[in-house]
Order: structure tokens, then sequence, then C-alpha cells
């Protein structure tokens, strides 16, 4: 019988499996080497929406279950999770609405003389014909100044310990009371149980002071990537997707990024009040979500690989470990979840 859970990781997903656990009677403590707005999480624009992640049939699953929790979290201010319109826009080609958006109400934006309506009201009266295509969604936006510490201080009321600078380099160096472990590494995994199918998607966003009357979620995946995601107190401008584990910020980068972002809005170029860098945990044969024994004869359960979509697969990869969990009762039997 499984008892006392140890988790390595303290991105999005550490804390979400973190809180199922321990909200269930599990005795939980985290360990990482970095917390809170120090992790990859803390320098995510973190709007839900699947991306950069495999396998398609199984992210769209998870991430359609983490939109059910995060839509009941958007009903508490404190929660730092708010509904806001999506725009999805494609410079290039007519994007398409993805099957599994129709029933969550996504609609085609309309074509004007001028571009695409609606962007924001300072786009609108400029005109512009940025966009080709686009359609709007109604999304969770996780506001990480917010959001992971409501997480953190929910798994710390449930009975959990978070446990800051530590780092090990294997899986049994993590105390023998603990039953489980669950790796929730991120791009930590390629050296903590040697993956070499994760991929580090580097990530640079630019956080600007508040936009008056942006209030929706501006993406363009088309190069060069952009996007504009305004939060309750700043806003988010992104961003970069290059294979690359350079955790520096790169001014160039942050010229090029405020510059698109302002072309877009129709604005002057905005004060940059931070610079961040993130590395998404892309794993090119998939998200590992996986059980497997360990050299001493204790499980670890594999949670990691969620590229871009950490925050969009948050809860529903956290379900589907404590199913795991269920499924096995305490044996170890190295078993993917189907």
């Amino acid at each position: 019988m499984i008892k006392s859970v140890a988790i390595v990781g303290a991105g999005v997903s550490g804390l979400t499996c973190a809180v199922v656990f321990a909200e269930r009677g599990y005795r939980t403590a985290i360990f990482a080497g970095e917390i809170g707005q120090r992790t990859t999480s803390g320098a995510a624009a973190a709007l839900w929406f699947p991306y950069d992640a495999e396998p398609a049939d199984k992210v769209i699953a998870w991430a359609l279950e983490t939109y059910k929790v995060l839509v009941d979290l958007s009903c508490d201010a404190r929660t730092g999770v708010s509904m806001i319109e999506l725009h999805q826009f494609s410079r290039t080609n007519e994007i398409p609405i993805p099957d599994w958006a129709i029933p969550l109400g996504a609609q085609r934006l309309s074509s004007v003389a001028t571009g695409l309506r609606p962007v924001s009201d300072r786009a609108q009266r400029g005109g512009h014909n940025l966009f080709r295509s686009g359609f709007t969604l109604s999304v969770p936006l996780m506001d990480t100044t917010i959001y992971l510490d409501y997480l953190a201080n929910r798994f710390i009321k449930a009975g959990g310990e978070i446990n800051p600078n530590v780092q090990f380099k294997e899986l049994e160096a993590v105390h023998p009371k603990f039953d489980l472990m669950i790796n929730c590494a991120g791009i930590g995994a390629r050296e903590l149980v040697d993956d070499i199918d994760l991929e580090p998607h580097r990530g640079q966003v630019a956080v600007v002071p508040k936009i008056d009357n942006l209030n929706c979620a501006i993406v363009c995946d088309d190069e060069p990537l952009m996007y504009a995601i305004p939060r309750r107190n700043d806003c988010v401008f992104g961003g970069t997707n290059e294979i690359s584990d350079n955790l520096a910020v790169d001014p160039a980068a942050t010229s090029t990024i405020v510059a698109e972002c302002s072309r877009v809005l129709k604005i002057d170029n905005s004060r940059v009040l931070t610079e961040r860098v993130g590395l998404r945990p892309f794993r090119k044969s998939g998200v590992r979500l996986e059980r497997e024994p360990l050299r001493d004869g204790r499980t670890v359960i594999h949670n990691y690989g969620h590229g871009g979509s950490g925050f969009t697969l948050s809860w529903g990869c956290a379900e589907k470990v404590l199913a795991l969990v269920s499924l096995f009762g305490g044996a170890s039997s190295g078993e993917p979840l189907n």
C-alpha cells in the first residue's frame, strides 16, 4: 500500500500532482532545485491551448480534462485563473478550427477589407492586413504570478511540504521512507533518467505594462511566433521556440518580440518590465506518463515531456498518475498508461 509520495519537480505538473495526492490523504513532499517563479512554469504565458506536445490523441484528452477543472477554478479570482477570448491567427494559410474546439464554442473570425476583426480596439481602429485567417475560442488563462502560489498554498494546506534547492542525480537517491516517486522533472529528466528523447524548446518572453483596451489573447504560430497575453497586472509578449538549452536572455530576441507585438497591436513599443526564458520539455516520442520499477524495488511514475502544454495538460495528467497508482496498488510492473 502506497503511503508516502515524493514528487520530483515543482513546476505546474509537480504542483498539480502534489495537490491531487495530498488532498487524497497521501503523505506527499515535493523536492526541486527551483520553486515558484524560478521554474520554467514561472516563465510561461500559461494560456490553455494544446501546443508543442505529442501524441495528439492523448494530449487532447488530457487537455480537455484540464479545461474542465480550470473553468471551475476561474470562478474564484484568488486562484489566478480567468477566462479569456483567444484569437488564433495565421499569416499565410487558411487556419482550420480543430475538431475538439468546436464543442467549446470556437468560431471563425470574419475577414474584412483591412484584415480580421476583432484583434484589439487599437488594431481595429488602425486597420491591418497582417493575418489571412483566424478563429476565436474562450479559454482559461493562468496568471503564473498568482496561480503557482495558489497551487503551492493549496498543497501545503493539505499537509504537503516543499523542499527547495534539492537536486537528485538518480531517483533511488530519494529517501527510502517514500514508497512512490513521481517524476515531474521536466527538461531535468534528460539527466535524471537519461532520456535522450527530451528536447529543450527555448521560449523567451517580455513582460510589459498592462495595455489599455487589449482584452483578448492574440496568438500567431507562423514565423515569427507572436503572442500577446494580457494578465491582471501586466501583459506577456512572446515569443520564441527554438531547440536550445541556453537560459540567458537574448536582448535581440526581446527587441524582435516587442517590435512584432507592437506592430500587430498598432502601439508604440512598450517598456519592458522583465524578460524570462524557459525550456519547454518537448519529448520526441511523446509525453511520458508511465510507471517503472527502480533498482531498489520501489516504483516511479513518470509525468514529463509536456512541451509547451504543461499548464494545458496538468490536471488531466495528474489524474492519470493517480489512476496508475490505483491500477498497480503498490506493485511495479513497468506498464505504460494506455
